[in-house]
């Protein structure tokens, strides 16, 4: 039997408001309500409560035979919580059919494996604990950001007790070799890597309504048929859960096309649908996969230049990391919170710089007239967040001064 591994991304980042120079000091709310709930709320109705039902009502159609896996940030999260808990609800349903597999990742979709092992295991132990809370079931599985990966972050995801992680089939890594089969890390072979079919996968992400697009419109018949023919054992299809009903609308036909889908894939005999763990679990390696250099699934390259490909990004990002002793020393929930969504990877993607090949997509999701802008208006914000570090620092130096004079 070949396994289909369907797998979805579900985040929503904590959007910064217009934030100024003159704010400095003044204003310290740094986050816009109003956008923040009303995008919310508009991807609630049009992707994540109808695909959540649909999906449910597959599982129960098919008895079990189909499965998936998702991984959900915490800054969605918290966003369901205060904007949309029935979407919390519906996910809740999912994960009580015992088909649907959760996965862990950073809490805030951050940037954190890039910067220290400290900041990635606190955020990875974060994301973990919040998974367990809310559907009842410690993951095993992982997937960084952006599906993040290097030999090195394997390891470190190894160590902290999972059996399996998510990466991007790339080229430029891959070879000659094929994406649809189970790889071991190259420093800790007890690591199970499943690697993306990023062809298949941006079919539906990223084609499926292109009626310029050679193969439209793609039916559930021919997309089952070309998985049947593919030559290895697991066909990983991940994608942003947003693909359906937000970035490629109601009116394509891609609720129809995912109401088909688990027909046309079990008609085919020799296909079935598996969860990540359980694919892992399926198959034996048949390699190593050698990654000494950091890739991701985002743009052409594959690799870190979406976040950390210009001076502006570099900046923020040095800035942000400089301030996690200070953090560290605080030990304050309310700026652990804003420290959190600050580290979410948007706030830098924002900053992009790269127009040419891969511009639309980072136009598409940038809520800013320009990187420079985003660069600011990010800065403004953090400037004013590390003044009222330095003054909580303070304070908490002279009470502890004030504490032993008195002793």
């Amino acid at each position: 039997m070949k396994t289909v591994c369907l797998y979805f991304q579900v985040h929503q980042p904590w959007r910064l408001k217009v934030y100024r120079f003159f704010n400095i000091g003044k204003d310290h709310n740094y986050l816009d309500d109003f956008t923040n709930r009303s995008i919310m709320q508009k991807v609630a109705r049009q992707c994540y409560l109808p695909m959540n039902a649909l999906l449910l009502k597959l599982i129960k159609e098919n008895k079990g035979a189909f499965r998936c896996s998702f991984s959900i940030t915490g800054s969605a999260v918290e966003q369901f919580r205060a904007y949309a808990p029935e979407v919390l609800d519906s996910f809740r349903a999912l994960a009580e059919t015992g088909c649907v597999e959760f996965l862990a990742e950073t809490y805030s979709h951050s940037l954190a494996a890039l910067s220290s092992k400290e900041d990635f295991v606190e955020q990875v132990k974060l994301h973990t604990a919040m998974i367990k809370k809310e559907f009842g079931k410690k993951p095993s599985a992982f997937r960084n950001t952006e599906l993040i990966y290097s030999d090195q972050i394997g390891a470190m995801v190894s160590e902290l007790g999972f059996k399996t992680i998510l990466a991007e089939g790339a080229k430029h890594v891959l070879g000659w070799k094929s994406p649809d089969y189970i790889y071991t890390n190259a420093i800790d072979n007890r690591l199970r890597v499943l690697l993306r079919n990023y062809k298949l996968s941006d079919d539906i992400a990223f084609r499926f309504s292109n009626k310029g697009w050679d193969q439209y419109p793609l039916t559930a018949d021919k997309f089952a048929s070309w998985i049947a023919g593919e030559t290895g054992e697991v066909v990983n299809l991940f994608m942003d859960y947003e693909t359906f009903g937000e970035h490629q609308k109601a009116d394509t036909g891609i609720f129809d096309f995912v109401k088909a889908l688990p027909k046309a894939i079990l008609k085919q005999g020799e296909l079935q649908f598996s969860t990540v763990s359980e694919a892992a679990k399926a198959y034996q390696p048949v390699g190593v996969l050698h990654c000494p250099h950091v890739m991701s699934w985002a743009d052409e390259e594959r690799d870190v230049t979406a976040w950390l490909g210009n001076e502006l990004q570099n900046e923020a990002f040095s800035k942000l990391y400089a301030l996690k002793d200070k953090i560290k020393a605080l030990k304050n929930a309310d700026f652990s919170y804003v420290w959190n969504f600050m580290q979410t990877s948007d706030h830098f993607y924002y900053m992009a710089t790269k127009w040419l090949s891969d511009g639309d997509v980072h136009s598409y999701f940038n809520p800013y007239g320009s990187s420079y802008e985003a660069f600011i208006n990010y800065m403004n914000v953090l400037s004013d967040f590390e003044i009222e570090i330095d003054k909580a620092l303070a304070s908490k130096k002279g009470w502890r001064k004030k504490e032993t004079v008195s002793a």
